[in-house]
Order: structure tokens, then sequence, then C-alpha cells
């Protein structure tokens, strides 16, 4: 992690595919806290709900390691996500074969930190 970052909040193995959860924090990333939580809000994305969650728990994070953090200040400097592990299932297919089904997980990491 960054030192000039405010705070940090990452989830681990979330179900859902790495390049959804990217559309998502596209959307967001440079924008106020503020902006960002109604974006996710109204969001028709599965993964919003999840990235909205866990942007209010680095605000969370923010408040309680920097004490009196302007809020109004704070924007989302980082925000990205990574591939996690892929659990693999099988499925029976014609003449006894299988085929492999990948249920995906990401890991999401999201920073804010206070604009000059």
């Amino acid at each position: 992690m960054e030192n000039n970052l405010a705070a940090t909040a990452r989830i681990r193995n979330l179900r859902g595919s790495a390049r959804k959860a990217r559309l998502v924090l596209d959307l967001i990333r440079g924008k106020s806290i503020y902006e960002a939580q109604n974006i996710l809000h109204f969001s028709k994305k599965r993964m919003a709900k999840n990235v909205e969650k866990l942007l209010n728990s680095a605000i969370a994070n923010a408040t309680q390691t920097a004490g009196k953090a302007d809020m109004d200040k704070m924007i989302v400097e980082k925000a990205w996500a990574d591939d996690g592990q892929i659990m693999k299932r099988t499925m029976p297919r014609a003449q006894g074969r299988a085929t492999i089904i990948r249920r995906r997980t990401c890991h999401i990491t999201i920073g804010i930190t206070e604009k000059e």
C-alpha cells in the first residue's frame, strides 16, 4: 500500500469474476466518495453492492485511523480487482465426457485519500 492513502479496504475471494468487478471500479475511480456512493447505489451491476460495502468499509477505516478526516475532501484514489482462486467443477457431457466449469473469484482493493 502507498503511504499517501488515508485508508484502504480489501475483500478477498469474492464470488464473481475480476473482469466484471473492474467494470464497476472504473466507474468510481477518481470520484469523490459521495459521488461514488451514489453511482454504486443506483448501478444495476450485481458487483456494485459488494463494492459499495467495501467503499463504506474504507470510509470507516479512514474515520478510525485519521480521527477527524474531512469526508468532503476524500476521493477514491485507487481501486483494482485481481483474480482469486478458481473453483473447478465438472459437468457431464455427451459420450461419457466431462467439461470443467470454472467458478471464478476475485480480490478487490479500494484506497481513499484526501484531495488537496
